[in-house]
């Protein structure tokens, strides 16, 4: 039996940028958490993360991403590009399973174990099995309540994810980075 089921959703609205994620982690057809912290903040809080997949293999990445940070000054896309190269090319790495959301006060990135680096259409970046009901309302809040703010959106495009899906619940939590 694997830990696995999440919803992360970042959004970008009006010059600002908001990561949410759910607490619950599923194992098998079972709640085995229901507050587990998915969103964490790097670099003195002027980085955001959320991830989905395997929790162990999220960490490791959560770890070889901070270092490239580091080594980069702090540079989003050029640590995220960097880290995707080497999850791409290192054996051990390829076979992590776990995807994350990154971003910083002007950038929204999704990173994957393909080696893709992706920023989202729309400024609107989910990741996990509740990704694409959070995706659906994240995009209806910015075309039909532009007023909402970014965290206020990304709250309530979450909350209608864990309306629908059974791997998503209403323990929220949401980071904005500095």
């Amino acid at each position: 039996m694997r830990i696995r089921s999440t919803t992360v959703l970042g959004i970008r609205h009006n010059g600002e940028i908001a990561l949410g994620a759910d607490g619950q982690a599923t194992m098998d057809k079972h709640v085995a958490k229901s507050n587990v912290r998915k969103v964490r903040k790097l670099q003195d809080g002027k980085v955001v993360t959320g991830f989905a997949g395997s929790t162990a293999d999220a960490f490791m990445l959560l770890d070889k991403f901070e270092e490239k940070l580091n080594g980069y000054g702090g540079q989003l896309r050029r640590a995220a590009i960097e880290l995707a190269k080497e999850w791409r090319k290192d054996q051990y790495l390829r076979k992590l399973e776990a995807m994350m959301v990154v971003a910083d006060k002007d950038e929204l990135l999704i990173i994957a174990g393909t080696g893709d680096v992706l920023e989202p259409d729309s400024d609107v970046a989910a990741i996990g099995s509740g990704a694409m009901y959070a995706q659906a309302a994240a995009l209806a809040l910015k075309k039909h309540a532009p007023h909402l703010t970014a965290r206020q959106m990304v709250e309530d495009a979450l909350h209608i994810a864990a309306d629908i899906c059974i791997y998503t619940n209403h323990n929220l939590m949401i980071e904005q980075p500095s």
